[in-house]
Formats: C-alpha cells, sequence, structure tokens
C-alpha cells in the first residue's frame, strides 16, 4: 500500500509540473502571436488571408518531413572509455566434492542449488576488452539437517561469498554483444556445520548482453568455478557452476544527435502535420484550445475548468497544510506532515517505539533486554540480576557434558525466573580451564552450555528466548596456575540479551 501511495504521489507531481511547464510555453508562444497580429496592417490582412487559403489546401496533404521520426536503426554498439554498473541475481550449484570448511571433518556436501545476488562494476577503455570487479552472497544448505546430530547447531544454512576480479572480451555488435571473461576470485562459506572458509579459485564464463536503450543493457551470463576438491581426483579441482541474469547500465557513452525536431509554426508543442491550428497556440492534443481558465489543465481533464487551480485535477488548493506533499498522496491534509504520507513523525521520545503504540511516549525506552518494547524506562528485577553472570551451582561430571543432580535447584529456580519474566531472552556460555587440550575444551564448553539450555527447554521454556555458545579457555576470570583459579574458571554464565 505504501509503495503504490509513494508511485501515485510522484505520478501526480511530475504530471503537475509537465503541464505547468507547457502551460508557461504556451502564454509566451500565445502573447507573441497576438503581438504579431496587432502590427499587421490591412494589406497584410488580405495577403495572409490567401496565404491561410493555400496553408488550409497543403494541410490536407501534410505528412512528416523526413527526420521528424526518430531512428535508432544503428542499435547501440558498445564503446571505448565506458564504465558499466550492473545488478545480477541467479543461481549458485556447489561442487559436492569442495575443500570448504575450517575443520576437515566437519565438510558438510551442500545441496545442489543456492540462491544469489550480487553486484559488478566494469572499466572498459576498448570497445572489445574491458576489466570487472564483482561481489556475488549467495544462501544454500548442507544436504543433511545437522540440528539431528549435533544440538549445538541452530541451523543447516550456509552463505557463500565471492569477490572476483577478470578480464570481459566482447565482440561490439549494436543489437546483441557475446562475450567471454575470465580471472581469479576469493570464494568462501560461513555456516555452522562447516564454519568459515575461503580460498582462492579460478573462474571462466561467458554471456550476452542485450542493450534496449543507451545506458541499458540485459546480461545473461554462464560461469564455471574452479576451486580446491577435498580429495586427489582430477588433479584437487572442483566445479561449481553459476548461471545468471542481471541489468547493466552503461555510463559516459558518445551519445548520438537527436533527430531534427518537427516543425512547429505556432511553437504550441504540437507539431503541424498533426496541429488542426498551426497558427494558434494552443496545448490541446489537436492544437487549438480552450483551458478556459488558463491554469495549465486542458478542460477536459479540469475538474474545476473555471476556476485556476494546480495539476493533475485543476481545482485548487492540493497542499493546504503547506507540507508540500499533495493531495491525494497526503494521508494527513490537514496537518504538516513528512513524506512519503504527509503525516507528522510521531516518536516523541525517539525511541524508536511509535507514539501510538509507546506506554511512555515522552520517556524514551530503556535498551536492558527487559521489556524493550513497551517504551518506558525500567530496571532489571533483582530476581532476574541473580541469574546474570557466573552462575553458582552449576555443576557437571568431570571432562563431560553431563549436569549433576546437585544443579537441579538452580536450573530450577532460573526457570521459575524467566517463565515469571517473558520479555527476558538469555545467551548460556560455557567456559573451561587451560587443562587439556585447546580443541576439546572448546567443544567440552559449547556442549555444556549446549546440555543446559537443554534443560531449560525441557521444562517448557521457548527455544526462541535461549542461545548457547562455548568459550572454552578463552575467556578466563582468574588465573590458571592454581587449583582455585581454575576452579572459577570453569563455569557457566548467562547473560540478557537485549531485544
Amino acid at each position: 500500500m505504501m509503495r503504490y501511495r509513494t508511485l501515485h504521489c510522484a505520478a501526480a507531481v511530475v504530471l503537475w509540473a509537465g503541464v505547468a511547464q507547457a502551460q508557461t510555453e504556451a502564454d509566451a508562444s500565445g502573447d507573441a502571436s497576438f503581438s504579431l497580429g496587432d502590427e499587421m496592417s490591412t494589406e497584410d490582412s488580405a495577403d495572409a488571408s490567401e496565404s491561410e487559403e493555400v496553408s488550409a489546401d497543403a494541410a490536407a496533404t501534410k505528412t512528416a518531413p523526413p527526420g521528424d521520426e526518430p531512428s535508432n536503426a544503428g542499435g547501440y554498439k558498445p564503446e571505448g572509455n565506458v564504465w558499466e554498473v550492473g545488478l545480477f541475481g541467479g543461481l549458485f550449484v556447489p561442487s559436492g566434492a569442495h575443500k570448504l570448511g575450517s575443520v576437515p571433518s566437519e565438510r558438510e556436501p551442500y545441496k545442489r542449488l543456492a540462491y544469489e545476488i550480487g553486484g559488478r562494476l566494469a572499466y572498459f577503455p576498448l570497445s572489445w576488452m574491458g576489466i570487472e570487479g564483482e561481489f556475488m552472497m549467495a544462501d544454500g544448505r548442507t544436504r543433511r539437517d545437522l540440528g539431528y546430530v549435533r544440538n549445538d547447531l541452530q541451523s543447516n544454512r550456509v552463505n557463500f561469498f565471492a569477490y572476483r576480479g577478470h578480464l570481459v572480451f566482447q565482440v561490439p555488435l549494436p543489437y546483441v554483444v557475446p562475450f567471454v571473461l575470465g580471472g581469479a576470485e576469493a570464494l568462501g562459506t560461513n555456516s555452522q556445520p562447516t564454519g568459515r572458509d575461503a580460498d582462492t579459485a579460478f573462474q571462466a564464463g561467458g554471456g550476452l548482453k542485450v542493450p534496449f536503450g543507451e545506458v541499458f543493457s540485459l546480461r545473461a551470463d554462464f560461469r564455471e568455478n574452479m576451486h580446491r576438491r577435498r580429495n586427489d581426483e582430477y588433479q584437487k579441482v572442483a566445479f561449481s557452476e553459476e548461471v545468471l541474469l542481471g541489468l547493466t547500465f552503461t555510463l559516459g557513452r558518445s551519445g548520438s544527435e537527436p533527430p531534427a525536431p518537427p516543425a512547429d509554426s505556432d511553437k504550441d508543442g504540437v507539431p503541424d502535420n498533426l496541429d488542426t491550428c498551426p497558427d494558434t497556440p494552443a496545448v490541446t492534443s489537436d492544437g487549438c484550445p480552450p483551458d478556459t481558465d488558463g491554469d495549465g489543465v486542458r478542460d477536459p481533464d479540469d475538474y474545476c475548468p473555471r476556476e485556476k487551480g494546480q495539476a493533475p485535477k485543476g481545482c485548487p488548493d492540493l497542499d493546504a497544510d503547506k507540507d508540500s506533499i499533495l493531495l491525494p498522496c497526503d494521508q494527513c491534509p490537514e496537518e504538516a506532515g513528512v513524506a512519503p504520507d504527509g503525516c507528522p513523525v510521531r516518536d516523541t521520545d525517539g525511541d524508536g517505539i511509535m507514539d501510538d503504540v509507546d506506554k511512555c511516549p515522552k520517556e524514551p525506552e530503556t535498551k536492558n533486554g527487559y521489556e524493550d518494547t513497551d517504551g518506558c524506562p525500567d530496571e532489571i528485577p533483582r530476581e532476574v540480576q541473580k541469574f546474570t553472570g557466573a552462575i553458582q551451582g552449576i555443576t557437571f561430571d568431570r571432562g563431560k557434558a553431563t549436569i549433576r543432580r546437585t544443579s537441579e535447584a538452580t536450573l530450577r529456580a532460573a526457570v521459575d525466573v524467566l517463565k515469571k519474566y517473558p520479555s527476558i531472552r538469555l545467551e548460556i556460555t560455557g567456559h573451561t580451564s587451560s587443562e587439556g587440550a585447546e580443541d576439546f575444551n572448546l567443544q567440552l564448553s559449547e556442549e555444556r552450555a549446549a546440555a543446559v539450555r537443554m534443560w531449560l527447554l525441557d521444562h517448557d521454556i521457548q527455544a526462541s528466548r535461549v542461545v548457547s555458545r562455548g568459550a572454552g579457555e578463552s575467556e578466563p576470570v582468574d588465573t590458571n596456575a592454581t587449583e582455585a583459579g581454575r576452579r572459577k574458571n570453569r563455569r557457566i554464565e548467562f547473560k540478557i540479551l537485549t531485544q
């Protein structure tokens, strides 16, 4: 609805501006015409009458003079020293034998299709050759949903990305421009199942550009990406394909000379070959008056033909509140406002919550994770504060993620608080001391945090309210040189998340 109103508003303003300009030019032409008429002598009038008879006979057989019709017979051939900017979308087909992933054992095969978007910028010093840079990102999935295997995974989504540079060689034809390209890129992924990784890759491809104006072209590409393979087959090369469709904007064309304008004797904007009254300035479609009130809106389109008004309806006072937003776009016509709907800003305290839903419209919301959507300042309740930071009383079997029964009293108290305050969201973080291997400690901390989260979920706390992560031994609060310090470092922490 908002998009429709914005387009309607833009159309109204453009139409108003265009008709007003046409009327200004018509008025100026009309004054000049009447001035000439006043200076004509009686003798000249007879000659003029004779001339009008000849003009009337000629009008029946008038045709557009050669060159009046714009022609584009030459098409739009590529030029040198131009820039091209483009947007594209399409499909990315990742190889099943990829070597992307931060941990080799977690390099899961991907589903065969991912949806891709991106942008490009190119410079063509020559009409047949240029250099181009691109960025793309694609949304995919692993073939297996590992959430059933690993409790710490929230999603099997995979985000692909690439930064590319390549040379483009094209055939400078006017209507369809074939091209080939080749270059290097950094191709990577980021996901929970496989981690974050990027490899150097090579890519080649080709396609077509179809210009439909001096600026705009439709472009289709097919790409082959060659990157590292996780086994020794085919010289350790994996192949991932792309099919792209996009829009290209060409900047810096030399352009062509515009066609000569058709003859317009009375300067009213209607060519003589279409003007029923070629010697009388007017703004109607056949070149004749009327515009009774002289407001630039022709009588057939004027809702108020005897009252000077404004486009597009021809009636006065389309902006009663003087906020420069005209009816029908202005949804608050008696109250000055701002684009796009003409209504005033309604967030008095500037906290991002509009006044109609803000329970404290003159006091800003305190963003602390507790009732952050009501618009009022507040403090975290004391019983909630008890469950922030390191939580005493949550313990595990040594070297395992098994929660001991002695922890249940603390966890039940946490459940009671979370149920009492349903707006609270928690991040549960597991920490370990530096004893043991770093990778083992990181995995152990993740599993312990996930175990606490699952305990809360099993006791009717919504999954969307609790997330977990493992920090391993990377965030100590005390020295690891003593047993007392290591005991403090082995902990579970709760953190309230802000909305």
